[in-house]
């Protein structure tokens, strides 16, 4: 049998019916019809001579041994059909007229303010954007185009769409205010932490519903506002893990009190680079890149 020759656009059909599930969600991320992506599969399989999906049923879209073993090329085909186009643009667009950051709440910002400082300096013709948003909503404004780089958290998962670079962690401390049941004890027994409301960062996005990070208790508030949480905390309303840096001067002063969890008394946050594949960084981003990757 003569094997047919895929195109671009058959393959990214092909990888966005695997990583969203089914033919709807593939067509929504697409923007194309559902009878589109599927006429696009169906061909693709006949030109290649056998079926990439088990369609049986109402179950949904599942690999078969040959679309699993056809998978990881096909994704290589697109990564660098996406750096052709990348490599082409940035030829085309040399220093950006503007650069769109978006970072986790959990990144100290003292360092970033000297970085940016010292970026009005090497670019001073550059625009710069801040966005500044919780766990899967950072990632959410690259895949929107919304931003061309951004420093996110671990609770992330992995997305086809964009380049990941770990670049550094924060250190995050159970604290509670001196007036807690939690600070008044001598010793905090283990699982004990459990029985009283913990304050929690929340996702404003769904690429992390549904996740939690170092959520240990049986009662716990929501929040999308970092600020909001360390003022409900000093607040005696409940406990919670903070980023060290932003909580140093509580502790120091004892608006804050570190807890002695027998579970552990800090949980280490790491910190990543993410950037879309088909948008390489450019000159003004890749220098920001390189100073974030420096400072955190």
């Amino acid at each position: 049998m003569q094997i047919g020759q895929p195109t671009l656009d058959q393959l990214r059909l092909f990888l966005a019916v695997h990583d969203e599930g089914s033919f709807n969600a593939a067509a929504r991320k697409l923007g194309r019809a559902v009878s589109v992506v599927s006429y696009g599969i169906v061909t693709l399989e006949g030109q290649l001579g056998f079926n990439l999906f088990d369609r049986e049923g109402s179950r949904r879209p599942r690999l078969t041994a040959a679309g699993r073993s056809l998978l990881a090329s096909a994704r290589a085909v697109i990564d660098d059909a996406d750096d052709l186009v990348a490599r082409a643009r940035s030829i085309h667009a040399g220093v950006e007229t503007e650069v769109s950051l978006a970072l986790d709440v959990m990144v100290p910002f003292g360092a970033v303010s000297a970085i940016l400082q010292d970026f009005q300096q090497a670019f001073p013709l550059v625009d710069l954007r801040l966005h500044v948003e919780a766990l899967g909503a950072v990632a959410a404004l690259l895949l929107h185009s919304r931003a061309d780089l951004a420093v996110a958290g671990p609770v992330l998962l992995d997305l086809p769409e964009l380049e990941r670079k770990e670049i550094g962690s924060v250190e995050l401390v159970p604290v509670a205010a001196p007036g807690h049941p939690l600070s008044q004890l001598a010793e905090i027994r283990p699982g004990q932490a459990r029985n009283y409301l913990q304050l929690v960062l929340t996702d404003r996005s769904t690429y992390t519903e549904g996740q939690d990070f170092s959520v240990v208790s049986s009662r716990s508030w929501r929040l999308a506002d970092l600020g909001a949480k360390r003022a409900l905390l000093i607040g005696g309303s409940g406990w919670g893990n903070m980023p060290r840096h932003l909580v140093a001067d509580d502790i120091a002063e004892d608006r804050l009190r570190i807890l002695d969890l027998p579970e552990g008394t800090s949980v280490d946050y790491r910190l990543s680079a993410l950037w879309r594949k088909d948008r390489l960084p450019g000159p003004a981003t890749a220098w920001l890149l390189k100073a974030l990757e420096r400072a955190l």
